[in-house]
């Protein structure tokens, strides 16, 4: 009898296994940090791309916020992302098995990081940090790397607990949220990311800044930057682990090409301009990942 049910067991983990490397369609999750319609049509390019190079329908989704594609991931709804590194923390410290990671953004200087940038308008008098004290300020969202873990890390260091230092700390939602509210006046000051490289009046060469610019949301001159925080390493992009590996594969060879064949899509894809896209590994986040445990008292 113990046969038969190892052998009737076998047989049902092996269909499973059958069952999950054929793939029928390919879903896309994006993070948030800009509305829903602009994240689709910025980033159309792309699953077109991913649909001829798969040749399975390919859809992107995109969750009001980070958690969402991190929830898809976990669950096996999504297939592809690109996360932040403290969204990839907490997806590995909740399945170690979940996820592959893949490539990130290298910067026009050749390097692979970017930064937390704390801003204000700049008719606000707000100049520093020190100047935000006793004001409203707007991190992104509890997921984001440099929309809190990070720069919150950082602030807490420099100024103790930041529900004292600020008169209100609030999540705006994403990136662009919080650009597009202290612009309007919502918030005093606020972080987003970008790569810091480039010209202020641009939005810089990549990141929130640059793609608020490019869509004419925000007149970088009217805004300041009153903070700066370390280096932060770009998040990877990843893939579901049960993937087929020809998907995989196709995946990487295409990203990794990307900036060769198809620059506008690339740049649409990276949030502005880039070197390239090139392979990352799981160590590479080791540092986050225990800042997040920390974070999270694990």
């Amino acid at each position: 009898m113990q046969k038969l049910l190892t052998a009737t067991a076998l047989t049902a983990i092996l269909a499973s296994s059958a069952t999950a490397q054929e793939l029928t369609g390919f879903n896309i999750g994006i993070l948030g940090g800009e509305n829903a319609q602009d994240r689709m049509t910025n980033l159309e390019c792309f699953r077109a791309k991913v649909e001829a190079e798969l040749g399975v329908p390919t859809k992107l989704f995109t969750p009001a916020d980070y958690d969402g594609v991190i929830q898809g991931l976990l669950g096996g709804s999504l297939d592809f992302a690109w996360l932040g590194a403290s969204a990839y923390a907490k997806t590995y410290l909740t399945n170690p098995e979940a996820v592959d990671v893949m490539l990130t953004k290298q910067n026009t200087d050749g390097t692979t990081g970017y930064y937390a940038i704390g801003f204000a308008k700049a008719d606000s008098g707000i100049t520093s940090m020190d100047d935000a004290k006793g004001k409203t300020f707007a991190f992104a969202d509890p997921n984001s790397t440099s929309g809190y873990l990070v720069p919150g890390a950082e602030l807490r260091e420099a100024y103790g607990t930041l529900e004292d230092y600020f008169a209100e700390v609030k999540m705006s939602g994403g990136h662009e949220q919080s650009i597009v509210g202290v612009a309007n006046g919502d918030f005093d000051a606020a972080v987003a990311w970008a790569d810091g490289l480039g010209n202020w009046e641009d939005g810089f060469s990549s990141g929130a800044f640059r793609k608020a610019a490019d869509s004419g949301l925000v007149d970088m001159t009217t805004l300041t930057e009153i903070w700066r925080s370390k280096l932060i390493p770009e998040g990877p992009m990843v893939a579901r682990k049960t993937l087929p590996q020809d998907a995989k594969d196709k995946m990487f060879a295409m990203l990794d090409t990307m900036w060769e064949t198809d620059p506008e899509c690339a740049y649409a894809v990276a949030a502005g301009e880039a070197q390239d896209f090139v392979p990352i590994s799981h160590e590479d986040y080791l540092g986050i990942i225990a800042a997040r445990k920390l974070q999270e008292g694990m």
